[in-house]
């Protein structure tokens, strides 16, 4: 499945202001951790040796989530939610792993995880000089030579070890900063164990970024080279206790997003138009979600992964608007805004340098509001998250952007990103054509509705037929088919020209579209706002310097912070729940009814052992999966979610109730020893 559903009143630091050194606030990047800040405050030392170690455990999984190596032989730690697309895809009608959960007796019988990749960061290094002598001239001039010139640092940098490796520029603070980051790929990662959905969300929806919690949410999966186990002498120790409230604790992983940085004109777009229709387009769509799967059994299976995701990322846009909707927040943005522009223009070197980008910035916000539905449903959302259209767009586009030059393709198809997306496109996995029809005929509709029945995009992609109808026809495309996406991946584009998929052709019919209004947006948004931010972030690192953390980019990061609870109007949250109140708070009824294996395993459990974790780790949606670690670097929980007061994390962190929460290696030891009889996996990882 592609990632198209996955998404994560509080008294802010602002982004423009440097962090306080006792603040637990950040995301920090390996090479900039405040480790001074952390030994003046709690006494730990986090010297190179052990970011060093902690880096070499850490993982990305392509899909955007995190994870961490916790044995010799590649195993891995995650949580179920991230691999829920693997065990869906591995199970059929008479198997159903997502309900009845995932184990092997033996590692020959560790099963492939399709299109997944996992990556392991080796190497930082400052490539920002280079790009930015580069990337000059008005606003598309600048976005292009950018571009070029990352393609071309991305490709230099794996030169010769593409199979084992990828490189990839990050760009930080707004463009203020280019890391070049090599990561050890393995694109074999294979399913080892995971739990029953019941059981990895238990409360379902109801205790959806809340606490107390009682999930199990956690799976392990092995990393595979050359056909066989991997070697990773450099992996987490496995604690079986539980810490201790007020221990120091650290969270490793890839935080996917946040918007701290963005002007308070940015932040209005966010809450005026594109957070609201968002709120309104996904809940029409969790209604039809919903209908489908009341249908049958079957069709409740094969929907599982996307109502969830869809379910979770309502939840999360609900708690961003309502942070953004208040006017003291983005008020005290404008403030903070003003503050930095005045400090800039006071003086004169830097305001000569880098003119007005805050109001190149606000001009864009036009344009946004302008282009917004047509680039969204034409482009960056276009096809409804379907799989078949996904298949299309990128064979299509790959097919063409190929026979360019590396540094004049569209930068998600330059050759240092091709591998990746060549194992999306050719490893096995189902397409389901109802699923596919009811993706396919939201949006459809959507284009006619948003974009009117009249509009040149519209008569160009419907033609003469209804939604319906059109998605129909669509949803028989043989693009489900591995064998038929490899041909023509391989065929390149011949094969494209030649092929009679209906989805292909609807593709290369209709994409000339797309890319207009791509080049129309950035020409108008992206690239003005792309050099109006890195000209801000210029201001900033001649202010304040790099005391700042960066917002994230689905790039390794560690936070600080300890195991605590929270006070809220008058209430205090313990930081613990135990595995005794599981089983208080089933009723038997759904989503708090337990599986089976727990219900029967009940009285083999310590019922005192901690369960679930909150701690004050600054964390958003990408650190799912990451591992909870004390300053032992022992691994001593994964993190799954954050409390209902994170939701407007993407915009800034408050330490009095912002919570990240995480399952215990605790509880995670003690089900697989008493509840699913896995004593050779708690022997891999105890194993010293």
């Amino acid at each position: 499945m592609r990632p198209f559903f996955r998404a994560a009143a509080l008294c802010f630091l602002l982004a423009a202001a440097p962090v306080s050194a006792g603040a637990e606030e950040g995301m920090w990047t390996f090479d900039n951790f405040p480790a001074a800040a952390v030994k003046a405050k709690y006494g730990a030392t986090i010297d190179q040796a052990w970011l060093d170690h902690v880096r070499a455990s850490a993982v990305r999984l392509a899909g955007g989530c995190s994870a961490s190596v916790v044995s010799g032989q590649g195993l891995v730690l995650t949580n179920h939610h991230c691999v829920s697309d693997c065990v869906q895809s591995l199970s059929t009608r008479e198997r159903d792993y997502v309900r009845f959960g995932y184990g092997v007796a033996a590692k020959v019988d560790e099963r492939l995880c399709p299109g997944m990749q996992a990556e392991i960061l080796e190497k930082i290094e400052d490539v920002t000089a280079r790009v930015d002598r580069r990337a000059g001239g008005g606003a598309g001039g600048f976005a292009r030579a950018r571009d070029a010139e990352i393609a071309a640092i991305e490709k230099e940098g794996c030169a010769g070890r593409e199979a084992t490796h990828r490189c990839q520029v990050i760009t930080l603070y707004q463009g203020g900063q280019y890391k070049l980051y090599t990561y050890r790929r393995y694109a074999d990662v294979r399913l080892v164990f995971a739990p029953e959905f019941a059981t990895a969300f238990f409360g379902g929806d109801p205790d959806n970024f809340n606490f107390p919690r009682y999930d199990a949410d956690f799976s392990f999966l092995r990393l595979y080279d050359g056909g066989r186990p991997a070697s990773t002498p450099e992996h987490l120790t496995w604690s079986t206790a539980a810490p201790k409230a007020g221990e120091l604790v650290f969270v490793a992983g890839n935080p996917g997003t946040t918007e701290r940085l963005l002007t308070a004109d940015q932040l209005r777009s966010l809450r005026d138009f594109a957070l609201p229709k968002a709120l309104i387009q996904f809940s029409e769509l969790r209604g039809r979600y919903t209908r489908f799967a009341q249908e049958s059994p079957e069709r409740e299976r094969i929907v599982n992964g996307d109502l969830f995701g869809i379910e979770n990322s309502l939840k999360a846009w609900r708690g961003q608007f309502q942070t953004l909707s208040g006017d003291a927040f983005i008020a005290a943005k404008a403030k903070a805004d003003a503050a930095l522009k005045a400090r800039a223009m006071a003086d004169r070197t830097l305001s000569a340098s880098i003119g007005d980008p805050w109001a190149e910035i606000a001009r864009a916000q036009e344009a946004r509001a302008a282009l917004y539905d047509s680039y969204g449903l034409l482009e960056s959302r276009a096809g409804g998250g379907s799989d078949l259209y996904y298949y299309a767009r990128t064979l299509v586009r790959a097919a063409q952007e190929r026979a360019r030059p590396n540094a004049e393709r569209m930068r998600e198809y330059a050759d240092a990103r091709l591998a990746l997306m060549e194992k999306g496109l050719v490893d096995t996995q189902p397409v389901e054509p109802e699923v596919e029809q009811l993706k396919l005929e939201f949006w459809l509709t959507k284009v006619r509705e948003y974009l009117t029945a009249d509009a040149p995009a519209t008569k160009a992609i419907l033609g003469t037929s209804s939604p319906e109808t059109l998605a129909r026809r669509l949803s028989t495309s043989r693009l489900g088919e591995a064998a038929v996406r490899k041909a023509l991946w391989e065929g390149g584009l011949p094969a494209i020209q030649a092929s009679t998929d209906p989805m292909i052709l609807h593709v290369l019919a209709t994409d000339r579209i797309a890319r207009e209004v791509r080049r129309d947006y950035e020409a108008r948004v992206s690239g003005p706002t792309d050099r109006a931010s890195q000209a801000i972030a210029r201001a900033r690192f001649a202010i304040y310097g790099t005391s700042t953390y960066p917002d994230a980019t689905f790039s390794l990061r560690l936070s600080y912070g300890t195991v605590e609870g929270w006070t809220y109007q008058g209430a205090t949250v313990a930081p613990f729940t135990y595995l005794r109140g599981l089983y208080e708070r089933a009723t038997g009824q759904e989503p708090y009814a337990l599986a089976p294996s727990w219900l029967a395993g009940k009285a083999r459990l310590d019922l005192d052992t901690v369960f679930d974790i909150s701690t004050s780790n600054d964390i958003i949606g990408g650190n799912s999966g990451s591992p909870l670690i004390n300053a032992r670097a022992e691994v001593v929980g994964a993190i799954f979610d954050g409390n209902i007061h994170s939701l407007g994390g993407d915009y800034g962190y408050d330490g009095a109730v912002n919570r990240a929460v995480s399952v215990s290696t605790a509880a995670i030891t003690e089900a697989l020893l008493k509840i699913y009889d896995k004593p050779e996996i708690v022997r891999e990882l105890t194993a010293r």
